[in-house]
Protein backbone atom coordinates (compact mmCIF):
# COMPACT_ATOMS: atom_id res chain seq x y z
CA UNK A 1 0.00 0.00 0.00
CA UNK A 2 2.71 2.37 1.03
CA UNK A 3 4.80 1.56 -2.39
CA UNK A 4 1.44 2.48 -3.96
CA UNK A 5 1.14 5.75 -2.62
CA UNK A 6 4.61 6.33 -3.26
CA UNK A 7 4.72 5.73 -6.62
CA UNK A 8 1.23 7.98 -7.17
CA UNK A 9 3.31 11.21 -5.19
CA UNK A 10 6.09 10.19 -8.19
CA UNK A 11 3.26 10.66 -10.81
CA UNK A 12 1.86 13.80 -9.24
CA UNK A 13 4.87 15.87 -9.10
CA UNK A 14 5.93 14.45 -12.77
CA UNK A 15 2.96 15.87 -13.88
CA UNK A 16 2.89 19.35 -11.90
CA UNK A 17 7.09 19.52 -13.12
CA UNK A 18 5.72 19.02 -16.76
CA UNK A 19 3.06 21.20 -16.68
CA UNK A 20 5.33 24.21 -15.16
CA UNK A 21 8.29 23.15 -17.79
CA UNK A 22 5.98 23.74 -20.49
CA UNK A 23 4.10 27.04 -19.49
CA UNK A 24 8.20 28.27 -19.32
CA UNK A 25 9.02 27.38 -22.95
CA UNK A 26 5.27 28.40 -25.28
CA UNK A 27 6.09 31.72 -26.06
CA UNK A 28 3.83 34.30 -25.38
CA UNK A 29 5.02 37.26 -26.77
CA UNK A 30 7.78 38.11 -29.56
CA UNK A 31 10.52 38.31 -27.16
CA UNK A 32 9.27 34.91 -25.75
CA UNK A 33 9.93 34.02 -29.39
CA UNK A 34 13.19 35.21 -29.82
CA UNK A 35 14.78 34.03 -26.34
CA UNK A 36 13.57 30.51 -27.09
CA UNK A 37 15.43 30.72 -31.07
CA UNK A 38 18.15 32.89 -29.72
CA UNK A 39 20.71 29.96 -30.58
CA UNK A 40 20.09 30.75 -34.54
CA UNK A 41 21.48 33.47 -36.20
CA UNK A 42 19.11 36.20 -36.78
CA UNK A 43 18.18 37.14 -40.30
CA UNK A 44 15.20 39.23 -42.15
CA UNK A 45 11.47 39.09 -43.42
CA UNK A 46 10.29 41.45 -46.66
CA UNK A 47 7.02 42.29 -45.51
CA UNK A 48 4.44 45.03 -45.44
CA UNK A 49 0.51 45.04 -45.23
CA UNK A 50 -2.39 46.81 -47.09
CA UNK A 51 -5.76 47.01 -46.74
CA UNK A 52 -8.21 45.22 -49.29
CA UNK A 53 -9.99 47.16 -52.01
CA UNK A 54 -13.29 48.45 -50.46
CA UNK A 55 -13.10 46.71 -46.82
CA UNK A 56 -10.89 48.69 -44.64
CA UNK A 57 -11.54 46.08 -41.78
CA UNK A 58 -9.49 43.59 -44.10
CA UNK A 59 -5.58 43.93 -43.85
CA UNK A 60 -3.66 41.41 -45.86
CA UNK A 61 0.19 41.16 -44.25
CA UNK A 62 2.50 40.20 -47.53
CA UNK A 63 5.38 38.35 -46.94
CA UNK A 64 8.19 36.71 -48.70
CA UNK A 65 8.90 33.26 -47.56
CA UNK A 66 12.95 32.17 -48.56
CA UNK A 67 12.74 28.68 -49.53
CA UNK A 68 12.43 26.02 -46.81
CA UNK A 69 10.66 28.17 -44.39
CA UNK A 70 8.73 26.91 -41.62
CA UNK A 71 6.78 28.19 -38.75
CA UNK A 72 5.77 31.28 -39.89
CA UNK A 73 3.90 33.49 -37.63
CA UNK A 74 2.52 36.91 -37.09
CA UNK A 75 2.61 39.10 -34.06
CA UNK A 76 0.67 42.50 -33.56
CA UNK A 77 0.88 45.26 -30.57
CA UNK A 78 -2.73 46.46 -29.13
CA UNK A 79 -2.55 50.15 -30.09
CA UNK A 80 -0.80 52.33 -32.28
CA UNK A 81 1.05 54.06 -29.04
CA UNK A 82 3.00 50.91 -28.18
CA UNK A 83 6.82 51.26 -28.69
CA UNK A 84 7.28 49.90 -32.29
CA UNK A 85 10.68 47.98 -31.04
CA UNK A 86 9.18 46.51 -27.61
CA UNK A 87 8.79 42.88 -28.41
CA UNK A 88 7.68 41.68 -25.51
CA UNK A 89 4.37 43.81 -26.70
CA UNK A 90 3.53 41.62 -29.49
CA UNK A 91 1.43 39.01 -29.00
CA UNK A 92 1.19 36.00 -31.16
CA UNK A 93 -2.21 35.73 -33.78
CA UNK A 94 -3.39 32.91 -35.29
CA UNK A 95 -4.53 34.49 -38.70
CA UNK A 96 -5.74 32.62 -41.96
CA UNK A 97 -2.57 32.31 -44.56
CA UNK A 98 -3.16 32.70 -48.13
CA UNK A 99 -0.77 32.13 -51.30
CA UNK A 100 0.01 34.61 -53.47
CA UNK A 101 1.57 34.31 -56.86
CA UNK A 102 0.95 30.68 -56.67
CA UNK A 103 2.81 30.65 -53.31
CA UNK A 104 5.87 32.95 -54.39
CA UNK A 105 4.62 35.10 -51.53
CA UNK A 106 2.04 34.50 -48.79
CA UNK A 107 0.23 36.60 -46.60
CA UNK A 108 -1.66 36.80 -43.65
CA UNK A 109 -5.62 37.84 -43.63
CA UNK A 110 -6.44 40.04 -40.74
CA UNK A 111 -9.65 41.31 -40.11
CA UNK A 112 -10.10 44.08 -37.85
CA UNK A 113 -10.95 48.06 -37.65
CA UNK A 114 -8.03 48.80 -34.76
CA UNK A 115 -4.79 49.68 -35.99
CA UNK A 116 -1.37 48.74 -34.40
CA UNK A 117 1.96 47.58 -34.93
CA UNK A 118 2.70 43.93 -36.36
CA UNK A 119 5.48 41.62 -37.14
CA UNK A 120 6.44 38.56 -39.12
CA UNK A 121 8.46 35.56 -38.07
CA UNK A 122 9.65 32.45 -39.59
CA UNK A 123 12.94 30.07 -39.75
CA UNK A 124 14.88 28.51 -42.26
CA UNK A 125 17.75 25.76 -41.44
CA UNK A 126 20.02 27.66 -38.63
CA UNK A 127 18.31 31.12 -38.89
CA UNK A 128 15.58 33.03 -37.58
CA UNK A 129 13.76 35.53 -39.69
CA UNK A 130 12.04 38.56 -38.10
CA UNK A 131 10.49 41.32 -40.35
CA UNK A 132 10.60 45.13 -39.47
CA UNK A 133 7.55 46.46 -37.19
CA UNK A 134 4.88 46.93 -40.03
CA UNK A 135 2.44 50.12 -39.01
CA UNK A 136 -1.14 49.01 -39.91
CA UNK A 137 -2.99 52.24 -41.20
CA UNK A 138 -6.17 50.18 -42.50
CA UNK A 139 -8.26 52.85 -40.79
CA UNK A 140 -6.66 56.35 -41.09
CA UNK A 141 -4.80 55.57 -44.91
CA UNK A 142 -6.39 52.84 -46.23
CA UNK A 143 -4.53 51.58 -49.73
CA UNK A 144 -5.88 52.85 -53.37
CA UNK A 145 -6.34 50.02 -55.54
CA UNK A 146 -6.08 51.28 -58.79
CA UNK A 147 -5.09 50.28 -62.92
CA UNK A 148 -4.06 53.63 -63.95
CA UNK A 149 -0.33 53.17 -65.46
CA UNK A 150 1.25 53.99 -68.54
CA UNK A 151 3.04 51.02 -70.50
CA UNK A 152 5.93 51.86 -73.12
CA UNK A 153 6.08 49.25 -75.14
CA UNK A 154 8.52 50.57 -77.92
CA UNK A 155 11.12 48.18 -77.27
CA UNK A 156 10.16 44.91 -78.36
CA UNK A 157 9.36 42.57 -75.08
CA UNK A 158 10.52 44.82 -72.80
CA UNK A 159 7.38 46.62 -71.80
CA UNK A 160 8.41 49.77 -69.35
CA UNK A 161 6.23 50.83 -66.81
CA UNK A 162 5.52 54.40 -65.62
CA UNK A 163 3.22 55.56 -62.60
CA UNK A 164 2.72 58.28 -59.95
CA UNK A 165 2.18 58.38 -56.73
CA UNK A 166 -1.58 57.99 -55.42
CA UNK A 167 -3.23 60.16 -52.91
CA UNK A 168 -1.03 59.40 -50.31
CA UNK A 169 2.52 61.10 -51.91
CA UNK A 170 4.55 58.96 -48.43
CA UNK A 171 5.62 56.40 -50.73
CA UNK A 172 10.10 55.58 -50.08
CA UNK A 173 10.21 52.49 -52.46
CA UNK A 174 7.95 50.47 -54.79
CA UNK A 175 7.70 46.93 -55.54
CA UNK A 176 6.97 45.40 -58.83
CA UNK A 177 5.94 41.99 -59.93
CA UNK A 178 5.70 40.55 -63.96
CA UNK A 179 3.16 37.34 -63.88
CA UNK A 180 2.17 35.21 -66.69
CA UNK A 181 -1.54 34.26 -67.97
CA UNK A 182 -1.29 31.42 -64.89
CA UNK A 183 -0.23 34.28 -62.36
CA UNK A 184 3.24 32.23 -61.24
CA UNK A 185 5.50 34.84 -60.43
CA UNK A 186 8.06 35.99 -63.50
CA UNK A 187 10.13 38.36 -61.76
CA UNK A 188 10.00 40.12 -58.64
CA UNK A 189 11.82 43.72 -57.76
CA UNK A 190 12.32 46.84 -55.94
CA UNK A 191 13.17 50.25 -56.91
CA UNK A 192 13.43 53.96 -55.53
CA UNK A 193 12.25 55.13 -59.31
CA UNK A 194 8.57 55.18 -60.23
CA UNK A 195 9.19 52.72 -63.24
CA UNK A 196 10.59 49.72 -64.23
CA UNK A 197 11.47 47.85 -67.51
CA UNK A 198 11.41 44.13 -67.92
CA UNK A 199 13.93 42.60 -67.55
CA UNK A 200 16.40 45.68 -67.02
CA UNK A 201 18.32 45.76 -63.62
CA UNK A 202 19.76 49.25 -63.70
CA UNK A 203 17.36 51.03 -61.32
CA UNK A 204 16.69 47.55 -59.35
CA UNK A 205 17.88 48.15 -55.60
CA UNK A 206 16.53 44.54 -54.30
CA UNK A 207 15.57 41.71 -56.40
CA UNK A 208 13.85 38.56 -54.74
CA UNK A 209 13.25 37.05 -58.57
CA UNK A 210 14.99 33.41 -57.69
CA UNK A 211 15.97 32.27 -61.34
CA UNK A 212 16.59 34.05 -64.48
CA UNK A 213 13.19 35.18 -65.42
CA UNK A 214 12.18 34.42 -69.49
CA UNK A 215 12.17 36.03 -72.13
CA UNK A 216 8.07 37.13 -72.93
CA UNK A 217 6.21 36.22 -75.90
CA UNK A 218 4.76 37.95 -78.77
CA UNK A 219 1.15 37.86 -78.23
CA UNK A 220 1.07 37.07 -74.94
CA UNK A 221 -0.90 38.26 -72.12
CA UNK A 222 1.08 39.18 -68.79
CA UNK A 223 -0.13 40.81 -65.66
CA UNK A 224 1.92 43.64 -63.91
CA UNK A 225 1.32 44.13 -59.63
CA UNK A 226 3.20 47.50 -58.66
CA UNK A 227 3.01 48.15 -54.73
CA UNK A 228 4.16 51.41 -53.35
CA UNK A 229 5.63 51.43 -49.77
CA UNK A 230 6.32 53.77 -46.97
CA UNK A 231 9.19 53.31 -44.58
CA UNK A 232 7.18 51.82 -41.91
CA UNK A 233 5.69 49.34 -44.38
CA UNK A 234 2.20 50.17 -44.79
CA UNK A 235 1.14 49.95 -48.55
CA UNK A 236 -0.32 53.08 -50.09
CA UNK A 237 -0.96 52.00 -53.58
CA UNK A 238 -1.48 48.80 -55.58
CA UNK A 239 -1.82 48.71 -59.27
CA UNK A 240 -2.48 46.11 -61.15
CA UNK A 241 -2.49 46.29 -65.08
CA UNK A 242 -2.72 43.23 -67.99
CA UNK A 243 -0.36 43.90 -71.06
CA UNK A 244 0.01 41.74 -73.91
CA UNK A 245 3.86 41.67 -74.54
CA UNK A 246 4.78 43.22 -78.04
Amino acid sequence: MRNRFFFFLIFLVSIFSCSENNEKIVPKTLQDHININSNLLIDEVIACAASKNFENNISYIFYYPELGASEIKYFETSSIEDNKNNFSLYKEKELLKENVFNGYLGRFLRDSSTEGWCIVTYKTKGKFHKSNPIRLKNVSKPTEWTDVITIDNSTSLMPKFLWDDGLVKENAIYFQVITDSENNLLSGTYTYDKWFQYYNLANVVLNVTRSTPPNLIQGEDYGFTMMGVSEDNWVNLVIQKKNKAE
